[in-house]
């Protein structure tokens, strides 16, 4: 069976985007086709400045999201990425295998060390090395396949590179995956910046839906959203982004295609309050499930305990043999 897997970061309140354009897929088509591994990637939310407390908090609450988002334990593995040791053994292995330039080449560590040093602070070492951790994470179980976004394709590529790499040096040790990308509203972008991905780690907002919002704040926030000169609803990525983004909004929650669904309004009006009626519906039941399963925090706990028994077993045979593999004597 093809092996899947993906993760979440607990840096910030998970967001419509996050659902629409991963969470969604991968509790109604991943968990069902395929051996669906989904993890909260707490490490890597340790890479900036950071409330300990908070990334706990924003762990469980990703971890119940995700739950009640559909993700099923006895059809999938749900676990944290700390709370399994082979992430961090066989990131060094591959860190050791992985070369300065292609860490610096990477445009999210470009992008993220030039906003920390405009704001005065310093970059740690684990954001320019931590893509080596997202490869290890990804081929410590064999994935056949990673969905992601565009902005996490050139980290994809990276784990491919070092999967071949180790082969090549010492032997047949990984699964070579490949990135998977989901079709319309793959990247929800902001309601006030329609060229910038609605992002859970930015600050709160009117352009940015949270999964927790009330359906009232996400009417407002919808309603509330940047369109484009002009009147006339035309679906064009390039010219009128505001107005493409909505419409990719609403065809990623009603199904459809964004250019078809564009000839039903007839102002930007009509089409907003069309796009935060089905905001709402679509978010609905994630909202009431998140609710009773927060009534039960034991229940929570006891998938992601179990979820990790279960990563262990499956990381651990092929962690171990790359330490072999690389020249590691084996624990006496």
């Amino acid at each position: 069976m093809t092996r899947v897997f993906s993760g979440i970061k607990p840096t910030g309140h998970l967001t419509l985007g996050n659902y629409l354009g991963a969470m969604r897929r991968w509790a109604a088509v991943d968990q069902h086709r395929a051996d669906g591994l989904f993890c909260i990637v707490d490490l890597h939310a340790l890479t900036v400045d950071h409330d300990p407390a908070r990334v706990r908090r924003l762990s469980r609450q990703a971890a119940t999201l995700l739950l009640a988002s559909g993700l099923d334990p006895e059809l999938c593995t749900l676990f944290v990425q700390s709370h399994v040791d082979e992430h961090t053994r066989l990131s060094y292995v591959l860190e050791c295998v992985a070369t300065d330039g292609e860490m610096r080449r990477m445009i999210q560590y470009k992008e993220k060390a030039a906003r920390e040093q405009g704001r005065g602070g310093s970059v740690r070492l684990s954001l320019l090395t931590y893509p080596v951790l997202m490869a290890a994470d990804i081929l410590a179980y064999g994935t056949d396949e990673v969905p992601v976004g565009d902005d996490q394709a050139q980290h994809v590529e990276l784990t491919r590179d070092l999967a071949v790499r180790f082969n090549q040096r010492y032997g047949q040790t990984f699964v070579v995956p490949r990135a998977t990308h989901p079709g319309v509203a793959a990247r929800v972008m902001n309601l006030q910046e329609p060229t910038s991905k609605m992002g859970k780690s930015d600050d709160a907002g009117p352009g940015i839906v949270y999964l927790l919002d009330e359906p009232d704040v996400v009417r407002k926030k919808v309603l509330r959203a940047v369109t484009d000169s002009g009147r006339e609803v035309v679906y064009d990525r390039e010219e009128r982004p505001g107005v493409a983004n909505l419409l990719e909004i609403l065809a990623a929650c009603e199904g459809g295609d964004p250019g078809e669904l564009s000839g039903a309004y007839a102002s930007y009006g009509a089409l907003k309050k069309a796009v935060a009626e089905a905001v709402v519906e679509v978010l609905r039941p994630v909202r009431e499930r998140h609710r009773e399963l927060c009534s039960d925090p034991a229940y929570v706990e006891g998938v992601l305990r179990k979820g990790a028994e279960r990563a262990r077993e499956m990381a651990r045979p092929r962690v171990d043999a790359a330490f072999r593999a690389i020249g590691l004597l084996p624990p006496v």
